[in-house]
């Protein structure tokens, strides 16, 4: 499934002087319509979507689907342990995992896999450094491939986590080197990525600036201390505390 190619808004980080743009609209003959698909909701969805993709009709008995175990090189936790883990149910749980064996038998996902999947459903930018920046918070231990349990206790936390466990996992994204601290520099190049995968060819237009100008504006709402760092403390207490800061996080989007 791939975006509409209609022009969406393109601000995608809101205005950090407290006014939030509309939600995306598409342009058509003068008149504002709603998009087929929201841009938020693309961004949370698209990795469900290509699991979902690959699943195919199950004839086997369900007591036979818990988790299949047989060829896979990294063999999963068991369901039980991941519906404890997650706010998945167990049927989803089923289906995420067959999709995921369909797409990755080795039971991991690369970065190559991920960069792929960003490029399908952004066809029109250039998804490459987000979907690095994207597999790096999910790539817990840091070893250049994504377990299935790590796989879908994200999604969980991005789809159904609370306010504070989806601030805790944007914080991950955005502290790129992970020393647990948020520079001005690293909220840059997650925001300059997301421009390039799509803001460019949103309406109005973006200037090449506009990311730098969004970035200068939140990181001193942030930086309380002016210490020329976020912390998590800063960081959550300051998206709590900004309705405006929280939409351009894309934290309330609640969709499978």
């Amino acid at each position: 499934m791939k975006p509409s190619s209609s022009v969406v808004d393109g601000s995608l980080l809101g205005d950090a002087n407290g006014v939030e743009p509309a939600p995306g609209r598409v342009k058509d003959s003068g008149k504002w319509q709603k998009p087929r698909f929201s841009r938020r909701a693309l961004m949370k969805c698209c990795l469900v979507k290509w699991i979902i993709a690959s699943t195919q009709p199950q004839d086997k008995d369900s007591s036979d689907s818990d988790l299949e175990l047989s060829t896979v090189r990294h063999q999963p936790e068991g369901l039980d342990q991941l519906q404890a883990q997650t706010k998945f149910t167990r049927k989803e749980l089923q289906s995420l995992y067959r999709g995921f064996k369909n797409e990755c038998p080795s039971g991991l996902v690369d970065e190559e896999t991920f960069k792929s999947i960003y490029s399908q459903f952004f066809p029109q930018g250039d998804a490459t450094t987000y979907a690095h920046f994207l597999f790096n918070a999910f790539d817990m231990d840091r070893n250049g491939s994504i377990r299935f349990e790590d796989f879908v206790i994200g999604l969980s936390v991005l789809l159904r986590g609370s306010v504070t466990e989806k601030l805790n996992w944007a914080f991950n994204l955005y502290d790129i080197n992970k020393d647990g601290y948020i520079t001005k520099e690293e909220m840059l190049a997650i925001m300059k990525s997301i421009y390039d995968m799509m803001g460019r060819y949103t309406y109005p237009c973006v200037r090449d600036e506009a990311p730098s100008e969004h970035v200068d504006k939140f990181f001193q709402k942030m930086d309380r201390n002016r210490d020329g760092v976020v912390t998590i403390e800063e960081f959550i207490e300051t998206c709590q505390k900004d309705e405006n800061i929280m939409n351009s996080m894309q934290l309330f989007e609640n969709v499978i």
